[in-house]
């Protein structure tokens, strides 16, 4: 999905949405400029070409009891594109993998965790993730404290760069 696609509205609603998804559509339409049916109906089209791909609450996940946050940096023994889509589906499969990611270079995976205690996680990592399947290495990297966690796109920086190619 290309952003060329998108016209200056459908930024807008994107960035407004991006920032508060629970607005009303009113709401909505009013801060892009357009009236509400108009706007609804460019929030479904995003929503159908999977440019929203849903509605979150941000949670505080210290707040709830997760009190631990690791980053693991997993290296597999094979990089078969069968085997990668099988570790990818076993994240999918682990309640405290809140994020993976792939990557090139030395590692192959980076796995984002959360759990409630060190115990909890060190339970993880040593019954699950590392005896799993076609995993060689993982090395964990304990957060001590986190600067920032902003979710979504910087638009703006994209509005610039399109405002230069202009």
């Amino acid at each position: 999905m290309a952003t060329s696609k998108l016209d200056e509205i459908d930024r807008m609603i994107l960035a407004e949405l991006q920032a508060d998804g629970r607005m009303t559509n009113v709401e909505l339409a009013k801060r892009v400029g357009i009236s509400a049916p108009p706007c609804l109906r460019r929030v479904r089209t995003l929503e159908d070409a999977g440019y929203i791909k849903g509605y979150h609450a941000r949670v505080d996940s210290r707040g709830l009891g997760f009190e631990v946050q690791v980053f693991a940096m997993v290296g597999l023994q094979s990089q078969a594109e069968s085997d990668l889509s099988a570790f990818e589906a076993k994240c999918d499969d682990w309640p405290l993998v809140r994020e993976c990611h792939m990557l090139n270079g030395e590692v192959d995976f980076i796995l984002k965790c959360v759990a409630p205690d060190l115990s909890t996680f060190q339970r993880f990592l040593t019954e699950e993730l590392t005896s799993a399947e076609n995993v060689g290495s993982v090395k964990t990297s304990l957060v001590i404290r986190g600067a920032k966690d902003e979710p979504g796109v910087p638009f703006n920086v994209l509005e610039e760069r399109l405002a230069r190619e202009a």
